[in-house]
């Protein structure tokens, strides 16, 4: 069983580390010739995972190729490049391979999932799709934690359990890929809210706030696009949602935390090696919001401070002064 990993950041390199846990050799495909270069000569990723040592499973390659022997092929790639890498893929990867994506976000334009581009490009392949609340460096340390994997075969999803799962890394399956792809995409969203509740200095109360009412949100879209409402309180969605949204490692939390203090997202950006999903997929998930007739105030309003250059207190305000409601609707 050989394993290509397509995407060299800190959650493709922890997850060659997880699989390479289980004895299988893995391959990363890193895009910098540099990562390649540090991987396989000082064994550990230096720019995107410093600091933890790689087991002679793990090799690197700055070329796709490395897919065409692949039995699990895995796409960890942020979503906006995706499609791009896809298509420059498809023609090297093992047919008889599983497909599984890692990503987590909202196409631009389009409003495709990760599993979905994957499957359009690749002729409608079956995609299983990995999510949950996972920290790359803490996992990276050895700590333990759960992830989901989901396909519409639920045999399919089996067989990634099957490969991934540890003692210290617990895998669960599921057959709503769109849920679970949405709950890992829009947590995004609302971490950024969260890093503004923080950065702000709100309290704890606020916080707890943001993160029901952000959870409700995610459900209110997920359920209106397919998605199961039970998928929303697992791993991918509430367990992802609290992980993403109370950890400073958490990249979309620290965009929230730079709003808060005055910086414009431009700024934010540059100096950051790593991209945050929700930064572009608080546009995507406001124009499907708009397509399945479904409010996403928390949603609209990082987008306003983001896109639009709302001050992060104004946006607040606006938020606590809305209609009175019923919380079940």
């Amino acid at each position: 069983m050989k394993v290509a990993i397509v995407g060299a950041g800190a959650w493709g390199t922890t997850l060659a580390l997880l699989f390479a846990e289980n004895k299988y050799p893995v391959t990363i495909w890193a895009k910098e010739e540099e990562v390649a270069l540090s991987i396989n000569e000082s064994r550990e990723n230096k720019l995107f995972l410093p600091g933890f040592q790689l087991p002679a499973l793990i090799e690197a390659s700055p070329r796709l190729t490395c897919l065409k022997d692949a039995d699990l092929s895995i796409f960890v790639v942020p979503t906006q490049y995706l499609r791009r890498v896809v298509k420059e893929a498809k023609g090297m990867i093992n047919r008889k391979s599983l497909i599984v994506s890692a990503g987590k976000g909202i196409e631009e334009g389009t409003r495709c999932l990760p599993a979905e581009i994957i499957s359009d490009e690749l002729g409608g392949a079956e995609v299983a799709a990995l999510s949950g609340p996972n920290l790359s460096k803490e996992i990276a340390k050895g700590l333990p934690a759960a992830a989901v994997v989901a396909a519409a075969n639920i045999s399919t999803a089996a067989a990634v359990q099957k490969r991934l799962i540890s003692q210290r890394f617990r895998v669960y399956t599921n057959d709503d890929v769109v849920g679970v792809q949405l709950g890992g995409a829009l947590k995004n969203v609302i971490a950024i809210a969260s890093g503004i509740v923080d950065g702000l200095r709100l309290g704890d109360n606020a916080k707890a706030a943001m993160l029901v009412r952000g959870l409700a949100e995610i459900t209110r879209l997920g359920v209106a696009m397919g998605g199961r409402r039970e998928t929303f309180a697992g791993l991918s969605g509430m367990g992802d949602l609290i992980t993403t949204c109370s950890s400073q490692m958490s990249r979309n939390h620290q965009v929230g935390q730079s709003l808060a203090e005055g910086k414009n997202i431009k700024e934010i950006l540059a100096g950051k090696k790593e991209v945050a999903e929700g930064v572009a997929t608080s546009a995507s998930a406001l124009a499907l919001a708009r397509e399945f007739r479904v409010e996403l105030p928390i949603t609209e309003q990082v987008y306003n401070v983001i896109h639009q250059g709302k001050k992060p207190y104004d946006a607040i305000a606006e938020l606590m002064n809305r209609d009175a409601a019923s919380e079940i609707s």
